[in-house]
C-alpha cells in the first residue's frame, strides 16, 4: 500500500499546475531487468502532457555521452525536452538539436569544481591511502583526480560513507553523492536538486510548478521539497528516498521503475488513466 500523502493531488489533470517533470534515468525511469525496460503508458502519458505544455528533463548522474547513450539504444518514443547530468549540468537542445549548455550554470559548476579539488588534495590523498588499506574499493580517477570509487558491495559502501561523512568535513564545500556501489565527489552546492532549481529559473517555473522522481541516494536533493513541490518515488526505491519523499507528502508507488512513475503522475493528477493500469512492475536487481 502506498504512503498516504497529506498534500492533496490537483483536482483534475487539465488544471494540474505541473508543468515541469525531472525524473532520474536508470532505475526510476528505465528498468534494466525487464523489457520493455520502460512500460509503453509512460510514453503515452509523457506525449499527453506534452501536448499540454509540460516539459521533461532526465535528471541523472550519467554524464552527456552516456544519457545519450541509453536514449539512443532505448530508442524513446518522446525525448526529454532537457537533460541535467552527472548530478550537476545542465543542457537544452540548441538550433541544431543538439544538447548545450543552458546559460553559464556549467561553466560555474566547472570552476568550483577545479578550485575545490585544488583545495582537496591531502584529504584525496588520504581516501586513497582508506581505500587502499581497509576496503577493496576501486578508485575511479579523470586523468590524475580522484573523483569517486566504486565499492565491492552495498555493505562495504556503507562503511566507505561513514567514513567519507567524518574526513570530508576538513574541506568546505566538498561533499560526495552515493549511487548504488558508486560515489561521485562533488561541490556541495552542485547536486541534481540545485539543478533543477537552475532549469526552474531559467524556464521561469515555480516550485509548485515541478514534479521530481528518483529511487537512489543521489536524488535525494531533488527529492527533499526545497526544488519541487511534487514528489515521488517508485516502489524499488531505497528505504531512505521513500521517508524521504513520505515525510515531504510525496507519493511512494507500489510499481517498479517507470509504472511506478506513472502511478504518481496519475495521483498528482498530471495524466489520464487509471492508477493500477501499468503492468510492468517487477523490482530490479539491486
Amino acid at each position: 500500500m502506498p504512503l498516504s500523502s497529506p498534500l492533496p493531488p490537483p483536482p483534475a489533470t487539465r488544471n494540474s499546475p505541473i508543468r515541469l517533470l525531472s525524473t532520474d534515468f536508470d532505475g526510476t525511469v528505465v528498468n534494466h531487468e525487464t523489457q520493455p525496460a520502460v512500460v509503453p503508458e509512460f510514453f503515452a502519458a509523457l506525449a499527453e502532457m506534452r501536448a499540454r505544455g509540460v516539459q521533461w528533463a532526465v535528471n541523472t548522474g550519467r554524464v552527456l555521452w552516456h544519457i545519450e547513450e541509453g536514449l539512443r539504444e532505448l530508442n524513446f518514443p518522446v525525448e526529454p525536452d532537457y537533460v541535467l547530468t552527472s548530478e550537476r549540468e545542465v543542457f537544452h537542445r540548441g538550433p541544431d538539436g543538439r544538447w548545450q549548455d543552458f546559460g553559464d550554470w556549467n561553466l560555474r559548476c566547472t570552476v568550483a569544481h577545479d578550485q575545490l579539488f585544488s583545495n582537496a588534495g591531502t584529504l584525496l590523498a588520504d581516501i586513497e591511502t582508506y581505500l587502499a588499506a581497509h576496503t577493496r574499493a576501486h578508485p575511479i580517477y579523470e586523468g590524475a583526480r580522484l573523483i569517486g570509487l566504486a565499492a565491492e558491495s552495498d555493505d562495504e559502501m556503507d562503511g566507505i560513507c561513514a567514513f567519507l561523512e567524518k574526513e570530508t568535513a576538513r574541506v568546505p564545500g566538498f561533499h560526495f553523492m552515493r549511487n548504488t556501489i558508486y560515489v561521485r565527489f562533488c561541490h556541495e552546492d552542485y547536486s541534481k536538486g540545485t539543478a533543477l532549481a537552475e532549469l526552474a529559473r531559467l524556464t521561469g517555473l515555480e516550485r509548485g510548478q515541478i514534479f521530481a522522481a528518483g529511487d537512489h541516494y543521489n536524488d535525494l536533493p531533488m527529492l527533499d521539497g526545497r526544488h519541487a513541490q511534487w514528489v515521488a518515488c517508485p516502489g524499488n526505491a531505497v528505504e531512505a528516498v521513500k521517508r524521504t519523499v513520505a515525510g515531504v507528502g510525496g507519493y511512494v508507488a507500489e510499481g517498479a521503475c517507470s509504472a511506478g512513475i506513472l502511478q504518481a503522475l496519475r495521483h498528482f493528477g498530471v495524466c489520464s488513466g487509471e492508477m493500477g493500469a501499468a503492468t510492468n512492475s517487477r523490482a530490479p536487481a539491486p
